[in-house]
């Protein structure tokens, strides 16, 4: 993976002041210009540090990136300088779990693909329909309409809805029948 090192410029330091304040502390801690060495001299390691645990090459460069100005801001608690490689590699590791943990979680409150549904339109033509086939239905003689509902809605062949309504079997295909060509009817008439 072919990644270029930026080389920041190295910033003059200034020496310690006489009066033993926030400068002395930063002298015993991480120097800047320690640091800068340290990010010229180990800065691809740490980024492929960071490739072993994560898949692309942005994500690895914010890693590194991030790490580096995270022991930059924290560079007064680092008091061995030996020890800010150490730290720096702690960092890239921690950031680069970060980083999988918020992908995972992304992932995980991914909404759901809804499964096919008809739109908002199509429910209400649908409706729409339902209501006029309820109406047509009402309209139909009481043994046409018993017989549409019990076979068609019920889902009873021709023999059960004649057992059902104590009528013969001819009986339920003339009432189906003419009960069929009344909904046609109805249904096809402007409302």
């Amino acid at each position: 993976m072919p990644v270029i090192a930026p080389w920041p410029a190295a910033r003059p330091t200034q020496a310690p002041s006489q009066h033993g304040n926030a400068d002395d502390a930063m002298a015993a801690g991480t120097t800047v210009d320690h640091l800068t060495e340290t990010y010229r001299a180990h800065y691809r390691s740490l980024l492929g540090l960071a490739a072993l645990l994560l898949d692309d090459t942005a994500s690895c460069e914010d890693v590194v990136q991030e790490a580096f100005i995270r022991v930059h801001s924290a560079r007064g608690r680092v008091r061995d300088p030996e020890k800010t490689l150490a730290y720096l590699r702690q960092t890239v590791v921690n950031l680069s779990r970060s980083a999988l943990r918020r992908r995972i979680l992304g992932l995980k409150l991914l909404s759901k693909p809804m499964p096919d549904m008809a739109s908002a339109e199509e429910g209400a033509y649908e409706q729409l329909e339902r209501d006029q086939l309820i109406k047509a239905m009402r309209g139909l003689q009481r043994r046409q309409r018993e017989v549409l509902v019990l076979r068609y809605f019920a889902d009873m062949t021709e023999a059960q809805v004649a057992e059902t309504l104590g009528i013969s079997l001819g009986s339920v295909k003339a009432y189906g029948s003419r009960g069929i060509a009344a909904l046609r009817v109805a249904m096809e008439a402007p409302a």
